[in-house]
């Protein structure tokens, strides 16, 4: 084991701390040195790659962009099939409404419909029942500047209620077509056979008139008939029953016994309006 005199480890002693500081600092130097050295290598690689980024990447974004307009034309497949099944329903759906607009033709010329685009309508309240000289009759108020006038078609949500009669200055009254003066012309629905409404001063009217072979069934559907322009074509009355053999009286569609809300509509129509005195039995019905 050697021996070191005193004096030298002294010497040593003082010079420990310098060294280690100059190592310290020399480290220190290396360490930035290596930063230095690690950036400008990275940029000098990044020089050389970069040309070879740009021939890889090229080959590398048509494949992409391939990839891509493939898997749109799947979906454009797709897309296609589906219109074909939905036009193949339209054009399904198509051969339906022509049937149905041939039939509704057809049903319109039987029936002389008109679609008359002009006509206008009013809805008024129904303030009074069974008043004045007819057994069934309604009044509505009108309200001033009505367009309301004698002649008018009535009608409520279910079906044909009557038609004007009288008008004032703030109300109207509506002959029902209960009423022993009314007298409506009628088409069976099934047989598209011609009949007369007569009005009874009872809750239902009476169907008369029926052409031969075409008496009314049980049931069936009664609605206006256009003939001597009394009345548009089409507008639902009631149903048919029978009270008796050959005696058929109308169950009306409209809820005569409790009106609250009427539409009086003007189509163009003001004939066969009843007679100015009533009929005299009509002081009888209403008894």
């Amino acid at each position: 084991m050697i021996r070191l005199s005193i004096p030298f480890r002294q010497a040593l002693a003082r010079l420990t701390l310098p060294v280690l500081a100059i190592l310290a600092f020399g480290l220190i130097l290396i360490g930035k040195a290596d930063v230095v050295i690690e950036q400008y290598l990275s940029a000098r690689l990044s020089d050389v790659l970069a040309p070879l980024y740009d021939v890889v990447s090229a080959p590398l974004d048509a494949a992409r962009a391939e990839m891509t307009d493939v898997a749109g034309l799947w979906s454009l497949r797709k897309e296609n099939r589906r219109l074909r099944a939905e036009n193949q329903q339209l054009r399904r759906w198509q051969a339906v409404a022509m049937a149905l607009d041939a039939e509704n033709s057809q049903l319109k010329a039987t029936l002389h419909w008109s679609n008359n685009t002009t006509e206008k309508f009013v809805t008024v309240p129904v303030v009074a029942d069974n008043g004045g000289v007819y057994a069934r009759s309604v009044l509505v108020s009108t309200g001033p500047h009505s367009p309301i006038a004698p002649g008018q078609i009535v009608l409520d949500a279910g079906g044909l209620v009557g038609r004007v009669i009288e008008v004032g200055s703030r109300s109207a009254r509506i002959l029902l077509i209960t009423d022993l003066n009314s007298r409506v012309p009628v088409t069976l629905a099934d047989s598209r056979g011609h009949a007369m409404l007569l009005g009874n001063n009872g809750p239902r009217p009476r169907l008369m008139y029926w052409e031969d072979g075409d008496a009314p069934k049980e049931g069936e559907q009664v609605v206006t008939s256009a003939e001597a322009g009394a009345y548009p074509a089409g507008l639902p009355v009631g149903s048919v029953h029978y009270i008796g053999p050959g005696e058929a009286e109308l169950i009306p569609d409209a809820d005569l016994s409790r009106l609250e809300l009427v539409r009086v509509v003007d189509y163009g129509v003001t004939d066969m309006l009843p007679p100015e005195t009533p009929h005299p039995a009509v002081k009888a019905g209403a008894q």
